[in-house]
C-alpha cells in the first residue's frame, strides 16, 4: 500500500507540474479557425447613450461603432483579481475582463508564437526575444479589449475565457462614465487598430460572446486528474498505520 501511495503522489505531482505548464500554451496556426483570418468589423452608429447599473453604480454608455471581432486570446486580466485595486478605487464594476487578442496576419503567419504576452490592470504587454520576431509580428493585428457588460450571464462567460481560447464577441466600441458619490469617472476607446500606447485599447460594450474553440488541448483536463490523484494519495496516506508512513 505504501508503494502505491508514493506512486500516486509522484504521478500526481509530475502530471500537475506538466499540465499547469502546458495548459496555456498557444495553439499552432493550423488549429486556428478560419474566422481569425479576418479583420474586426466596425460600423459607425448614431445612438443615444444607454444607462445601466452594476453593484449600485449607474453608468452612462455612449455607443460609437458597432463592433465584431474574432481573435485568439494571448493574455487576459480579470478585474475581480485580488490585486486589482484600480477598478475598485474607480468604482468600475462594468469592465469585467480585459482580453488581449490577435488575428489576421498574426494568426496566418504564426508570429504570435514567438512573442511573450502578459496583462496588467489596463494593459497588454508584449516582449519579442529577437529582432526577427519583432519584425515578423503585425502590430496592427492585436488589441487589448476592455470588455463591458451588465448582463450576469455574459459576465460569467467572459470570465470563463482562458489564454489559448479562440473567441468571437459582438457589441459596440463605446465610451462610458459615472459620477458615483460625486467622484466622476470616464473612459474612452480606440477606434483604429494602428495606434499604440496610452488610449490604444478598445472599450467594447459586449452584447454577445462565443468561445469558438477551447485552447490547452487535454492539459486543462489533466490538471483536474492530477488533483484527483493527489487527493486519493492524501486520503490513503492518512489511512496508513503510523509505522508505515516513514
Amino acid at each position: 500500500m505504501r508503494t502505491l501511495v508514493r506512486l500516486l503522489f509522484i504521478t500526481g505531482f509530475a502530471l500537475l507540474a506538466a499540465s499547469l505548464w502546458q495548459r496555456y500554451q498557444l495553439p499552432q496556426p493550423a488549429l486556428l479557425v478560419e474566422g481569425l483570418q479576418q479583420e474586426p468589423e466596425q460600423v459607425q452608429v448614431r445612438e443615444p447613450p444607454r444607462t445601466v447599473a452594476v453593484n449600485g453604480v449607474t453608468y452612462s454608455i455612449q455607443p460609437l461603432y458597432r463592433y465584431e471581432l474574432y481573435g485568439l486570446v494571448v493574455s487576459l486580466h480579470d478585474s475581480d483579481s485580488w490585486w486589482d485595486y484600480i477598478h475598485r478605487e474607480w468604482n468600475d464594476h462594468l469592465n469585467v475582463v480585459d482580453l488581449c487578442v490577435i488575428w489576421g496576419n498574426n494568426a496566418a503567419s504564426g508570429a504570435y508564437r514567438d512573442i511573450k504576452f502578459s496583462s496588467g490592470q489596463f494593459v497588454c504587454n508584449l516582449e519579442a526575444p529577437t529582432r526577427e520576431a519583432f519584425a515578423a509580428f503585425d502590430w496592427t493585428a492585436i488589441s487589448n479589449n476592455h470588455l463591458l457588460t451588465n448582463d450576469p450571464a455574459i459576465a460569467k462567460k467572459l470570465r470563463s475565457v482562458r489564454i489559448g481560447d479562440q473567441i468571437r464577441f459582438r457589441g459596440y466600441l463605446a465610451e462610458y462614465s459615472h459620477n458615483h458619490n460625486g467622484q466622476p469617472f470616464r473612459r474612452g476607446t480606440s477606434t483604429v487598430r494602428n495606434d499604440m500606447g496610452n488610449g490604444a485599447c478598445e472599450t467594447v460594450y459586449v452584447e454577445d460572446v462565443d468561445i469558438i474553440r477551447r485552447g490547452g488541448g487535454p492539459w486543462r483536463t489533466l490538471v483536474t486528474v492530477a488533483w484527483v490523484l493527489l487527493g486519493i494519495a492524501s486520503v490513503l496516506w492518512f489511512r496508513l498505520p503510523l509505522s508505515m508512513r516513514d
